[in-house]
């Protein structure tokens, strides 16, 4: 899993790739982009719930302080650290 510690701030906004139904869970940092890999199914927020998880465990700040802001359905999602 890749460490995303240097992108902490409060305000700060991540973009991220989704692929839901994957092989295994990752956090990976391509470039400019972040994709997350999770191998829950997009059903009644269970991906989303996963991505958080571990983009909060790769980011190292709790998963209340992470605010989806835009994608909720999309797997173009855009969270904002509290």
């Amino acid at each position: 899993m890749s460490d995303l510690s240097h992108l902490v701030r409060p305000g700060a906004q991540i973009a991220v790739r989704v692929t839901p139904r994957a092989s295994r869970n990752a956090v990976l940092a391509d470039g400019e982009v972040i994709r997350v890999t999770v191998t829950t199914v997009p059903e009644d927020g269970k991906a989303n719930a996963a991505v958080v998880k571990l983009l909060a465990k790769a980011l190292g700040v709790a998963k209340s302080r992470l605010v989806l802001v835009r994608g909720a359905t999309s797997r173009d999602k855009l969270f904002r650290i509290d």
